[in-house]
């Protein structure tokens, strides 16, 4: 049962956590998303694995005919497009089977808030959260790791009365990416913004001498 003043653990630690592989692409993860610790990559890959289960469990049942598990089906889609996951509401079981946890790690907050041009890294998102300047429609949300629907994608921006409503302010960003775009273009999380290229100069041509 558990003892009440202590949650219960919402992930899954993994049963070789040793192995070099694995450490390598856990690593790579942390920097790309700029996760606090492997925890965080845990609880993605446990929410995935609870996701993939249910979409095997409701294939099997679909397939046998049952009537409940083509609307349950309807509803798992139906929400993994809410969050974002998949990319259109006409997605199958397979295509919910062919996520990844990039997939799940793209909808995390901090991710929204790099890639909608808000900070100039993920790790500057996360910190720009974690101190109170963004906000959803206007309410602040301090939690990097919350999953951002579609709909509240729209209204992130900086909470009424952050320093960083001023345009001018030398923590925001320079170039500014405008709309997030989905999960499937989301993948190279760590590039930089790169200042706009100025056009080359023509080289100064030298005079000729009047023999030549």
């Amino acid at each position: 049962m558990g003892v009440p003043k202590f949650s219960r653990r919402t992930y899954d630690r993994p049963s070789h956590p040793w192995r070099t592989d694995r450490m390598k692409r856990e690593n790579e993860m942390l920097k790309k998303f700029a996760l606090k610790n492997k925890k965080e990559f845990w609880k993605a890959e446990s929410y995935l694995r609870v996701v993939r289960g249910q979409a095997r469990e409701l294939r099997a049942r679909v397939k046998s005919g049952e009537a409940q598990a083509k609307k349950e089906e309807s509803l798992l889609i139906r929400r993994l497009f809410n969050l974002g996951m998949i990319q259109t509401p006409d997605a199958t079981l397979d295509d919910i089977l062919a996520l990844n946890v990039e997939s799940v790690l793209s909808r995390r907050l901090s991710t929204i808030v790099y890639l909608k041009g808000l900070s100039g890294t993920v790790e500057q998102a996360r910190q720009f959260i974690n101190h109170g300047h963004i906000g959803i429609n206007g309410h602040k949300v301090s939690v990097p790791g919350m999953f951002v629907t579609r709909s509240q994608e729209q209204n992130i921006g900086y909470v009424s009365g952050s320093p960083l409503m001023d345009s001018m302010h030398p923590m925001r960003p320079k170039v500014e990416f405008g709309a997030a775009p989905g999960p499937a273009a989301a993948k190279p999380v760590d590039a930089k913004p790169v200042a706009p290229a100025t056009a080359p100069q023509a080289p100064a041509q030298t005079a000729q001498p009047k023999g030549a």
